[in-house]
């Protein structure tokens, strides 16, 4: 992998699951990253969103890898977990260039190297995610389920939430004649254009309207439903690059309930009395942006990190 920032995380602290962004906010990806480590862990599983190559589906390393370069030395791949993976034919091979490029992957190398020299001896399990359909998120959540399950596993979710601006095509606003406490609302924005948009809005301010479309992704995440995270995401065209590995995982996390025959509103974790969340659901612990936008000519990219334990 190309060379990555080489900043060092603080020690960490445990879970089993952490959404982390992927772009180059440093403070809250470490904040990301801290709170995961378990001396127990045997394997990191990384899903990622493919920015540079089309993938309807998963992609996994090619075979010949054992392990990733980082600037902090090299990073061991589970290759046994990996031709476990490949076995079931469902997985591409990731091309060595596609994989050099993928900044949603190599964005947390080092500090995952940190974490296992800190706290482990645990191996890496890179995962490539595609525009996948809901369907296909159900269908490898299913697959990935039992590895979900094992406790001798971290998985960590890469991804960015709303990228806004002309240069990403997404100016999507609430008017504050929207009730923005209503989910039922949340689709009855407006796209802004800079030539019928001269002026800049100011009630609400667009960067407060995005924090409210993104908040309507987080509780949607929080739910724990895959269908109303969809739901969401279809109603406002959020653009979260995370959206698919995020899906795969929240499919995997609601068939691991099916199958133990818990209610759809689970149990509470050993934490949840200190207000850590719901066990088998995720819990937002930090969100910012890149900038507050004010004009239709600014741009902003969000960053958001949670948690969720089994």
């Amino acid at each position: 992998m190309p060379d990555t920032p080489t900043p060092a995380p603080p020690p960490p602290t445990p879970t089993n699951l952490s959404i982390s962004q992927n772009g180059t906010h440093t403070p809250l990806l470490v904040s990301s990253i801290a709170l995961l480590t378990s001396n127990t862990s045997k394997r990191i599983f990384l899903l990622g969103p493919s920015h540079h190559l089309y993938l309807p589906t998963l992609a996994l390393p090619l075979p010949s890898l054992k392990s990733y370069s980082t600037p902090l030395g090299p990073l061991p791949l589970d290759t046994p977990t990996l031709s476990a993976l490949r076995s079931t034919h469902e997985f591409s091979d990731l091309p060595l260039s596609a994989d050099e490029a993928e900044h949603s992957l190599e964005m947390h190398l080092p500090y995952i190297h940190h974490l296992i020299a800190q706290s482990s001896s645990a191996k890496l399990v890179p995962i490539l995610v595609g525009s996948t359909s809901p369907s296909t998120e159900r269908k490898y959540g299913t697959l990935l389920a039992p590895y979900i399950a094992d406790p001798e596993n971290i998985f960590i979710i890469s991804s960015d939430f709303c990228h806004w601006g002309l240069r990403f095509q997404y100016t999507y606003y609430l008017p504050s004649s929207t009730s923005t406490t209503s989910t039922s609302d949340i689709s009855k924005g407006i796209t802004l254009h800079p030539k019928t948009h001269k002026s800049p809005p100011t009630n609400p301010p667009i960067h407060e309207s995005i924090a409210t479309v993104d908040q309507a992704c987080i509780s949607a995440i929080e739910t724990g439903s895959h269908e109303s995270f969809l739901k969401v995401l279809k109603e406002t065209g959020n653009t979260v690059c995370g959206r698919h590995p995020i899906g795969v995982i929240m499919a995997g996390l609601e068939i691991l309930r099916e199958k133990e025959g818990k209610e759809q509103k689970g149990e509470k974790s050993e934490d949840e009395e200190g207000g850590e969340g719901i066990k088998g659901r995720f819990k937002f612990v930090r969100y910012e942006r890149s900038s507050d936008v004010e004009r239709v000519g600014d741009s902003s990219v969000s960053y958001a990190s949670a948690f969720a334990v089994l």
